[in-house]
């Protein structure tokens, strides 16, 4: 307990999902949390009282993490609030079209791109310009996917939106390592949350879904977040530039039958 006491994160998406178990995670270790939502006030409102539950303090912000004026705002909420933010975790994101790329729409892609991208981009410039008012420091966590590596047909738009997000991740690594921060990569498998829904509703499509993975279940979310406390806390301070894959064993399966 307390790898993170009295330290401020700010988890993008943490209205649900991997974001929401991240931030009771990051709670129970002592961490303050800026909880962030789009659209599901209710959601953030939830985390917000978990995260209380566990001792800590947490405010909500609502906004476009791919609008820099929103971004600013939030950032100026949670410095009114905490004074810094010290743990950056880019979570928010949104699924693939399902579209094959004959008949995708570019204005589909584009915006697949904004969500999972350059939103990221942008909170990142600004934790970045922030610590380095504070001295340096800091930690941003990505949440990129298997398939950052494994492409789904139907799935352009996410397939590159998370391996661009790779690579930003590890060009920042070239550019903010001097001053003592942090940057890396989790890359989840399948995970029981909103975006497999289906999965949890279904125990009998889960089983099917399953059985290409090792382990033969999906990831619960708290242990992406249990994964998220190590390289958050001073456990990590030396791992940077690196891709986290939880997946049960899933990518192993490439070429297997072939």
């Amino acid at each position: 307990m307390g790898k993170l006491e009295n330290k401020v994160a700010f988890i993008t998406g943490s209205d649900s999902g991997i974001g929401q178990a991240t931030a009771v995670e990051f709670a129970r270790e002592g961490a303050d949390i800026v909880v962030h939502y789009l659209e599901d006030e209710k959601g953030a409102n939830t985390t917000r009282e978990q995260v209380e539950a566990h001792g800590r303090q947490a405010i909500v912000v609502q906004g476009d993490h791919s609008d820099e004026a929103k971004v600013q705002g939030m950032f100026q909420a949670a410095f009114d609030t905490f004074g810094r933010i010290d743990i950056l975790m880019n979570n928010a994101s949104v699924d693939a079209s399902g579209t094959y790329v004959a008949d995708l729409e570019i204005a589909d892609f584009e915006a697949t791109m904004r969500s999972n991208l350059i939103g990221q981009l942008i909170c990142c410039k600004h934790f970045i310009n922030h610590r380095k008012q504070q001295g340096g420091g800091g930690k941003i966590i990505n949440t990129t996917s298997v398939h950052e590596e494994q492409a789904r047909a139907g799935a352009a738009d996410y397939d590159c939106s998370k391996g661009a997000l790779r690579n930003l991740t590890r060009t920042l690594v070239l550019e903010v390592s001097e001053m003592g921060m942090t940057v890396n990569n989790i890359a989840p498998g399948m995970v029981l949350t909103p975006f497999n829904q289906q999965a949890i509703d279904d125990p009998e499509f889960r089983k099917e879904q399953v059985k290409s993975i090792p382990l033969k279940r999906a990831a619960q979310p708290e242990e992406i977040g249990r994964l998220a406390v190590f390289l958050a806390s001073s456990d990590g301070d030396y791992v940077t530039g690196a891709t986290y894959v939880m997946d049960g064993g899933l990518m192993q399966m490439s070429g297997q039958g072939a």
